[in-house]
């Protein structure tokens, strides 16, 4: 990409603040400027497209409506608006000292969402639909996890039982576990289940990130030539690159490169296929078309950080396959090198997942240095490392190895698709 000539800031000032007023009043929902709409979702048993009805054991009706809305503009409650300002908006903090260790010309950026009372970008979609659960009655909620704590309800749900019938030994993956809390909240009347990624719904809320760097950006005086963001089922990612993404959409920018970076241990972008697949392990959820490496993956008992989901986003697949984003896959020792650079130049531990981000952001840099081009990186910084230091310490002891998911493993996996006539 050519040099820009936009005007650039000069100054050296680190953090850009927003005020509370400045916080966002609507949800984006990419799906209004998609150049066609995503292929419906399909009934596990029939084959066929779901309805209102069929989610409505599992999410409150508010949420199924904005799963499938095409509304460009989606308003968020006060009450919810009220609770995203115990920490929003967030800073967006210029990397000075990550730019001094580099060296050359290119400005790097970050958003930082570890500042949320969970350390975070999760409590963005957490809290709204904790809201719109309680606005419906709903009284418990289920979820799921891929961080390894799945295994404590290993023996409570048939899912689980079934795991471990099959292989004792088993490490577990987040389709897993999301099998089990389908099992729970379908199997409950006062229970519903609570997503943490992949679903429109759940990206769409996350878009508060995308919203306020746009608007810090400007008080920087700057633009982006290149936004990274890492990848696992897709939330952090999306919102906040998908604000940006919809000036790409509507012929607003034509030159900013989009990259999601994924671990080469689930590589579900770079490696996977895009077909209608089951958003779990044990084939209870909707079929999506997305990018999957097979509902049967189980990745390796390594530290990927959270981003170890056999599937992405169906609407991440989308822009992947129209080429408005480009996709990369890393190794964890790599990444592990990125962080800890990161941590001695910025003072902030970053989430393992938020360094795979982080690698590429280097990577980008070195070749702006490289070229003499004096480009722009921004990334969501998505999270602390606060509770990973186990991994920290293993990767400094020299413990940690790199994986690459084996292709015939993916071959295996893929087999076991579902046979859709769509």
């Amino acid at each position: 990409m050519a040099v820009t000539t936009a005007k650039r800031p000069t100054t050296k000032q680190r953090k850009f603040q927003l005020d509370e007023k400045d916080l966002p009043t609507h949800w984006y929902n990419i799906q209004a400027d998609l150049p066609s709409p995503l292929p419906p979702p399909l009934h596990p048993g029939t084959g066929q497209p779901i309805g209102p009805a069929d989610l409505a054991p599992l999410f409150p009706m508010e949420l199924i409506k904005q799963e499938v809305s095409r509304e460009r503009w989606i308003e968020i409650p006060e009450p919810v608006r009220d609770a995203y300002k115990l920490w929003r908006p967030t800073p967006l903090i210029r990397a000075l000292g990550l730019e001094k260790v580099l060296g050359g010309p290119a400005r790097i950026y970050y958003k930082w969402e570890g500042v949320s009372p969970a350390g975070s970008h999760k409590p963005n979609t957490a809290v709204a639909q904790a809201y719109y659960n309680k606005q419906e009655g709903t009284k418990r909620l289920a979820t799921e996890t891929g961080a390894g704590q799945w295994g404590s309800a290993l023996a409570l749900t048939n899912a689980g039982r079934a795991a471990l019938a099959k292989d004792p030994k088993s490490p577990g993956s987040l389709g897993l576990a999301i099998s089990e809390a389908v099992e729970d909240a379908a199997t409950r009347d006062d229970t519903k289940y609570s997503l943490g990624s992949v679903l429109n719904h759940v990206l769409m809320h996350q878009t508060v990130i995308g919203q306020e760097t746009k608007k810090q950006l400007e008080l920087a005086g700057d633009r982006p030539d290149i936004l990274v963001g890492c990848i696992g089922g897709g939330s952090n990612f999306s919102g906040f690159a998908f604000p940006f993404v919809a000036d790409k959409l509507t012929g607003k920018v034509k030159d900013l490169r989009v990259i999601a970076v994924e671990p080469m241990a689930a590589p579900s972008i770079t490696k996977g296929r895009y077909v209608y697949d089951f958003g779990d392990e044990a084939m209870m959820t909707p079929l999506v078309k997305m990018h999957t490496l097979g509902h049967s993956f189980m990745p390796a008992p390594i530290h990927a950080g959270g981003l170890r989901y056999h599937g992405m986003a169906p609407a991440v697949s989308a822009l992947y396959e129209q080429k408005l984003i480009e996709a990369v896959a890393v190794h964890q020792r790599p990444t592990f090198e990125a962080a800890v650079m990161f941590a001695r130049a910025e003072g902030y531990l970053p989430a393992p997942e938020s360094a795979h981000a982080i690698r590429v952001v280097i990577d980008e840099a070195l070749r702006c240095k490289e070229s003499g081009e004096a480009k722009t990186i921004a990334f969501n910084l998505s999270g602390h490392g606060h509770f990973d230091l186990g991994a920290y310490e293993r990767y400094m002891n020299g413990e940690l190895e790199d994986y690459e998911y084996p292709a015939e493993k993916v071959r295996e996996a893929l087999a076991d698709l579902p046979k859709v006539a769509v």
